[in-house]
């Protein structure tokens, strides 16, 4: 946690001011533990065992995509589960995940793109490289962040990923990414979101990988392309600063703070949640509108991030969103609802979850806490 993101408590009593009774909403004893975690975890590990098999995922060398929606957020949110479970050890699809990162990341120079230029046009392979080295960087800095110690294929995740920074132009101290009109992750401005995200795996790698004198230069390219132009940006983006702010220092004032949090608090539903259509100007292709109801994808990013930037659960606008996670969890599946922004598909069929994925991964890291 950095130096600003330890006044977030006041910073949310000065944005908040005092407290109504009906925003007071703490969770009520033993309301934390009352979610299926079992569920959550079912659920999790059963749709990236389905990714891992899935034909359209798979990759040269016996590897797979890392998606924005599936992979990635369950190999963040898996590990937050284990010990609420007592389990033993790493789950089946989490060691597969793992080791097909870890592989991709040893065969770095022989492994082909996630989408060629040769068969999905230009830019397509710098756009894959430099997605997926900023998603293998923060899946394996994560895991080794549970163990207290850097590993050599995570090294190695972040050498690729320095290499592929722009160090020069518009973009300068970000990476390409992925564009295929798909948003919330593939979209105009995503670039923004994936470098939150290196700068988050910066941040969370062990053996204070943050302050390695050799990184310095390159880090502070990251933190100005992240400043710059903050204020002007979407509020997904200003979620992300927080998130990235916290993991690193001298990122995000108490100022930068305040307003991002005043930001999302207007952004709450009555209900406790938000909906991620709040946090973007997006039209879906197919012409509807789409849904402004509150989702597990919003209200769990954003409660993780505050909490992860020091808010308490007890405070607003926290607890409240934690209120509606732990009512709105899907008793059957273990899911928590999320939509598309791109078009109304079914919600149970395996492209329609792939919004759930990610709403269940980040509903389980705010409910657990999880730093």
């Amino acid at each position: 946690m950095t130096p600003g993101s330890r006044t977030l408590a006041g910073i949310l009593a000065i944005v908040l001011g005092p407290a109504t009774s009906s925003a007071q909403a703490q969770m009520p004893p033993g309301q934390a533990a009352s979610w299926n975690q079992a569920a959550a975890a079912d659920y999790l590990d059963g749709r990236q065992a389905w990714w891992r098999t899935w034909p359209t995922a798979a990759r040269d060398n016996d590897t797979s995509c890392v998606s924005c929606h599936t992979s990635l957020p369950y190999a963040l949110a898996r590990p937050a589960l284990r010990a609420a479970l007592h389990e033993a050890g790493t789950s089946p699809a989490e060691i597969d995940l793992l080791a097909g990162v870890a592989k991709r990341v040893r065969l770095w120079n022989e492994v082909e793109p996630f989408y060629p230029d040769q068969t999905r046009g230009l830019p397509k392979t710098s756009e894959s490289r430099g997605t997926e080295a900023i998603l293998n960087a923060l899946i394996l800095a994560n895991r080794d962040a549970g163990g207290g110690r850097l590993r050599d294929d995570t090294r190695r995740a972040f050498e690729n990923l320095w290499a592929l920074q722009f160090t020069v132009g518009e973009e300068t101290g970000a990476w390409a990414w992925l564009y295929f009109g798909l948003a919330p992750w593939e979209s105009d401005g995503a670039e923004y979101f994936g470098a939150a995200l290196a700068a988050v795996a910066v941040g969370v790698a062990p053996d204070g990988y943050a302050t390695s004198p050799e990184i310095q230069e390159r880090l502070d390219l990251l933190r100005a392309y992240l400043k710059r132009d903050a204020e002007g940006r979407r509020p997904l983006d200003g979620v992300m600063l927080l998130w990235a702010g916290s993991e690193i220092s001298d990122l995000v004032t108490d100022a930068e703070q305040q307003g991002i949090v005043r930001d999302l608090t207007l952004l709450q539903n009555r209900d406790g949640g938000w909906s991620l259509s709040s946090l973007g100007e997006w039209r879906r292709q197919d012409g509807t509108s789409p849904d402004r109801a509150s989702d597990g994808y919003a209200t769990g990013l954003i409660a993780f991030v505050l909490q992860n930037a020091g808010a308490s659960t007890a405070q607003d606008p926290v607890a409240p969103a934690l209120n509606w996670l732990v009512e709105n969890q899907d008793p059957d599946t273990g899911q928590w609802p999320a939509s598309s922004l791109n078009t109304d598909r079914e919600p149970m069929s395996d492209r329609g979850r792939f919004m759930s994925d990610a709403a269940t991964a980040f509903a389980v890291l705010a409910l657990t806490g999880a730093k």
